[in-house]
């Protein structure tokens, strides 16, 4: 059984805060770049770099992180290396690159994220953009930018929506397996 727990104003204004912390640690946007890690990742950086562009008339190139390749807690189905997905910015050598995910849980998804982004080009910075931070990490990876802290026990699920998958934006919360995402 699953309970929202973030409705849709409530996960746009998540998203307006992370947006504001950006512009406010950052001296100049000018070499920011967003990176969304596969799939809904790629949708919540689209959205911030939206929300950049209606508050500071800059536009931030947005790439899409495929890790399925640098998992190390997955294996392929068949056995062979997926097909990376990606699609970066030309450019990540010497910006400061924002990883953007939906969820950060154990780390490992994160952990993935800089590899395969270290096989793309050297950032001069990468900093990590999420919606939602619920704890119980295995890796020593820590946020800069967090939309709403939702502390969980092991065996509950957190599940974000989005309207370009979903239908509807908002998170929930649920006991079980159906609804994993980090």
């Amino acid at each position: 059984m699953s309970k929202e727990v973030v409705d849709a104003v409530t996960m746009q204004r998540a998203l307006t805060r992370i947006t504001y912390e950006i512009i406010e640690r950052n001296k100049g946007l000018r070499d920011l770049v967003f990176v969304g890690i596969k799939t809904r990742g790629v949708y919540l950086a689209q959205r911030l770099a939206t929300r950049m562009a209606q508050l500071e008339n800059v536009t931030v190139p947005v790439g899409s992180l495929d890790i399925s390749n640098y998992r190390d807690d997955r294996e392929p189905a068949d056995g062979n290396a997926a097909v990376d997905t990606s699609e970066l910015p030309a450019k990540i050598n010497g910006q400061h690159v924002i990883l953007v995910d939906d969820v950060l849980y154990t780390g490992r998804t994160i952990r993935a994220a800089l590899d395969a982004l270290m096989a793309y080009g050297r950032p001069r910075m990468i900093s990590l953009a999420v919606l939602v931070d619920r704890g119980h990490r295995e890796l020593p990876i820590r946020p800069d930018f967090v939309g709403k802290n939702i502390p969980t026990a092991l065996d509950e699920q957190i599940k974000v929506n989005v309207s370009e998958i979903d239908g509807h934006d908002g998170i929930t919360i649920s006991n079980g397996k159906e609804a994993h995402h980090e």
